[in-house]
């Protein structure tokens, strides 16, 4: 007998197709999915509005392959880290960063990742697969139950900043969003949905296609094209003018403005030529600056700015009248924070 198949793969409409061939009202359908997706159900025994017959037969043919907590580490600051064990073996990280008003989750999409940005831990694992769509929903539920446990309240905001690049998991990153932001999901807001991506300019004009209307952050860390392709080497493919080409084409069709990651280095880009090239970019679209602390990945390479040199970023930035915040890192005792989560109990258990 091969694997048993996932039941959260099935597109509902092929369930009502099984379930009717095994004789059930197609009605069936609806309250599995509801349990699945609106419920979070773990267990075919915990459908307990459908027949005793009807879930012996799910459980026969089907699995829910839910997420597991292997390790849960909790910063000094609040933060949690999540190592999140997948039903084949594989682990990858996912992140809660509570403030005093606010609970964010930061999600993974990728075991590993498929790009290969040098200042990164994350890239330094090989890709070994796309998470699948109930994985990341699961994550969500799951950071939404310790928000709840710990700190009170639910989540506020989501975002796919964990470990991978969201846009190479195309497919199942829109998948999963749809199950969040669905009234029949969890029913989240989508504009407390914020993908952010490195930038693969064709996929973020098809993200802009989109029926959700959640936010656009970029990865962008230099507005100049020798320093950025030696930072983030597969931005070769990707010239910066077709970037904004995309970003344009993003902004046209949400009337959503993007929000600029940048990481400022010593020695690689914290001239002010550097922070000139980053307000001329920032003046052909609608946007933002975060400057986030860079968090130390052992490489002497990359070495955080000094305070100078950010001060220099924010007055280039205001003197432009760009919205320009500086973004304080959370959870570094644990390995929690921006470009951290290298999950160092990532291969699969023999």
């Amino acid at each position: 007998m091969g694997r048993v198949r996932d039941i959260r793969s099935l597109p509902k409409e092929e369930l009502t197709r099984k379930l009717v061939q095994q004789g059930q009202p197609s009605f069936r359908a609806n309250q599995i999915y509801e349990w699945l997706w609106n419920k979070s159900a773990r267990t075919f025994e915990d459908m307990t509005n459908l027949p005793k017959d009807l879930r012996q037969w799910l459980d026969e043919n089907y699995a829910i392959q839910a997420i597991e907590v292997d390790k849960l580490q909790r910063s000094s600051d609040g933060t949690i880290k999540n190592a999140v064990r997948l039903h084949d073996g594989f682990v990858v990280e996912s992140v809660l960063i509570p403030t005093d008003t606010r609970s964010t989750a930061c999600v993974s999409s990728q075991v590993g990742c498929s790009l290969d940005c040098t200042f990164c831990a994350t890239s330094r694992l090989k890709r070994m697969r796309n998470l699948e769509p109930g994985e990341i929903y699961d994550q969500v539920v799951t950071l939404n139950t310790q928000s709840q446990s710990y700190y009170g309240r639910p989540l506020s905001n989501i975002v796919f900043m964990g470990m991978g690049e969201p846009l190479m998991n195309y497919p199942n990153l829109i998948a999963s969003i749809e199950k969040i932001c669905s009234p029949k999901g969890l029913g989240m807001a989508a504009k407390r949905i914020t993908v952010s991506t490195s930038g693969i300019p064709k996929l973020i004009k098809r993200l802009a296609e989109e029926p959700f209307r959640f936010n656009l952050a970029v990865s962008l860390h230099s507005a100049i094209e020798e320093t950025r392709n030696r930072i983030m080497p597969f931005t070769m493919r990707f010239p910066l003018e077709d970037l904004l080409d995309s970003l344009k084409y993003w902004y046209e069709q949400t009337g959503r403005s993007i929000t600029f990651e940048y990481v400022v280095w010593k020695g690689i880009n914290d001239q002010p030529k550097d922070a000139q090239a980053l307000v001329r970019f920032c003046r052909a679209v609608p946007s933002k600056v975060n400057l986030i602390e860079y968090n130390a990945i052992g490489d002497p390479l990359f070495q955080q700015a000094d305070a100078a040199a950010i001060d220099l970023y924010v007055g280039t930035l205001e003197k432009a009248s760009i919205t320009v915040t500086v973004r304080r890192s959370r959870g570094q005792d644990i390995d929690a924070a921006c470009g951290q989560l290298a999950n160092k109990s990532v291969e699969k258990e023999a």
